[in-house]
C-alpha cells in the first residue's frame, strides 16, 4: 500500500507521539510498505528522507516549544495526489490532522486516527481559568474521531474514553510499541555510563530515580519533587534525574529550593532522540506520577532499560505496571517515598522486580505493533471501499432513467 502519516509533530521534536510514529514508519516499510510522512516544518529539522515533506508552520502561541502547520496547503495536495496514497493516518487532531481529513475527503480514500492525547488534561495551556474548556475538547475530539473511518487507542483506558464522548467510529485497541534495542543495558559500557554522570554532576555510587518526559503541569512531577525530603529522610544520598524540559521547569526548580532538596533534584534538560536510550542507563528505579497518558511509552522504555516503575495508579497502566511484580503503585507522597525507598534499599528485591520488567515487555514488541496495526488497515479498507461501492451504486439508481440511459450507452442515438 501507499500510506501518508500525517502529523503536527515528528522528528527532531521528543515525546511519546513521535516515538509512535517512527516505530510505525518503520515497521510498515519492512512490511512492504511505502510510507510517506507529512509535517510541519521545523527550524531544528536536518537531512530529512525523501519521504517527507515538511508544511509551513508557526510557532503556537500558547506553547513556545511547539508548532502549528497552515491547515490547507494547494501546492500539497498536488504532491500527495501524485503518490496514489491509499490510506491515510492521522496522528494529531490540529492543523495536519485536520488537513489529512481534508485530503482523505477530497482524494476518497480512508482516514485512520490514532488518538494519543487526552486534551481534556492539557487545557489549562489556553484556558486561562475557564471551568467549561475540559468539556471543549471533549466535544472536539468526539467531532474529529466520528469524520474518520477508523481509530487506534493505545488502551482500553483510551477507548473506554472516547466511547464514554460519543464516538461512533471502530476503535481498535493497539498498544505502541517499541524497539527494545536502544534501551537494553548490556548496549552501553560501565565507563560510558561513568561520564554520563559527570556531565551532570552525578556521585557514581549516589542512587538515582530517573523520570523522563515533558517537564510540564500535566505530568505531575511536583508530587516526584515533593516526596524527596521524606525519601532523603531515608536515603541522604538519592537524586532525582528529570530528563526533559518544559514550561514547568523553573517553577519546578524554585519548588526544590523552597523543600530543600534542590541539589538532590538534577534537571538534565533536553536530550536528543539518539541518546534516550543512554540516558535511561542513568537510573535504578524509573518514576512517574503522571495520570494524563493514554498508553505512556516512557513505562515500556524503562522496564526495557532492566528498571523497575514506580508509578501513580491508573487505568492507563492496569495491568501493565504490577506492584510488587515489575513495580509498585503509589497514591501520594508518603507511598511513593516509601516504595522509592524499598527499591532502592532491598537489592534482592530491586533485581526480582527489575527481571520481571524485562519480562514485561514482551507484547509490546515493534513487531507485534505492526502486525497488528497492519491488519485494523486492511479491515478499514475493506469496509470502506465496500460501502462507498454500495453508495456509489444507490447514487447511481437515483438518476433519472433517460440520463441512466445515456450512461450506458453513451455512444448510442437517442
Amino acid at each position: 500500500m501507499n500510506i501518508g502519516i500525517f502529523s503536527d509533530t515528528y522528528s527532531p521534536q521528543v515525546n511519546g507521539v513521535v516515538s509512535s510514529i517512527l516505530t510505525l514508519e518503520k515497521k510498515l516499510r519492512e512490511q512492504g510498505h511505502n510510507v510517506y510522512i507529512f509535517t510541519i516544518s521545523h527550524p531544528q529539522a536536518e537531512h530529512d528522507s525523501p519521504y517527507v515533506y515538511r508544511m509551513a508552520s508557526l510557532p503556537f502561541i500558547f506553547l513556545k516549544d511547539h508548532r502549528v502547520g497552515i491547515i490547507y496547503s494547494n501546492k500539497a495536495v498536488h504532491k500527495i495526489k501524485r503518490l496514489k496514497l491509499d490510506l491515510i493516518l492521522s496522528q494529531t487532531e490540529f492543523s495536519v490532522g485536520i488537513f489529512a481529513r481534508m485530503v482523505a475527503k477530497k482524494l476518497e480514500i480512508p482516514i485512520i486516527h490514532t488518538y494519543h492525547t487526552v486534551y481534556e488534561d492539557y487545557m489549562h495551556y489556553i484556558s486561562k481559568g475557564v471551568e467549561f474548556s475540559p468539556s471543549i475538547a471533549r466535544k472536539y475530539s468526539k467531532s474529529f474521531c466520528n469524520h474518520v473511518d477508523g481509530i487506534v487507542a493505545p488502551t482500553k483506558k483510551t477507548e473506554k474514553l472516547l466511547k464514554s464522548y460519543g464516538v461512533r467510529k471502530p476503535i481498535r485497541i493497539i498498544p505502541t510499541g517499541i524497539d527494545f534495542a536502544p534501551f537494553k543495558p548490556e548496549n552501553y559500557d560501565k565507563e560510558e555510563i561513568s561520564h554520563l554522570k559527570e556531565v551532570f554532576r552525578i556521585p557514581p555510587n549516589d542512587p538515582i530515580v530517573l523520570f523522563v518526559g515533558r517537564v510540564a503541569k500535566e505530568k505531575s512531577i511536583d508530587v516526584l519533587i515533593k516526596a524527596m525530603p521524606l525519601l532523603l529522610m531515608q536515603i541522604p544520598d538519592a537524586k532525582l534525574v528529570i530528563v526533559g524540559d518544559g514550561p514547568s521547569r523553573l517553577e519546578l526548580e524554585e519548588l526544590a529550593r523552597t523543600l530543600n532538596v534542590r541539589d538532590s533534584v538534577i534537571f538534565t534538560g533536553m536530550q536528543p532522540w539518539s541518546s534516550i536510550g543512554r540516558m535511561y542507563q542513568l537510573g535504578d528505579v524509573f518514576v512517574s506520577a503522571s495520570t494524563s497518558e493514554t498508553q505512556g511509552l516512557t513505562f515500556a522504555e524503562a522496564m526495557a532499560a532492566a528498571l523497575p516503575v514506580v508509578a501513580m495508579e491508573d487505568e492507563s497502566i492496569a495491568g501493565f505496571v504490577r506492584d510488587g511484580y515489575n513495580g509498585h503503585l503509589f497514591h501520594n507522597e508518603e507511598e511513593l517515598a516509601s516504595k522509592l525507598t524499598k527499591v532502592l534499599s532491598d537489592k534482592t528485591h530491586h533485581q526480582v522486580l527489575s527481571e520481571n520488567a524485562m519480562h514485561s515487555i514482551k507484547p509490546l514488541s515493534a513487531e507485534t505493533f505492526g502486525h497488528n496495526a497492519e491488519a485494523f488497515y486492511h479491515e478499514i479498507l475493506q469496509s470502506y471501499h465496500g460501502t462507498h461501492a454500495t453508495v456509489k451504486h444507490k447514487k447511481s439508481l437515483k438518476l433519472p432513467f433517460s440520463k441512466r440511459y445515456r450512461k450506458k450507452n453513451k455512444n448510442e442515438p437517442l
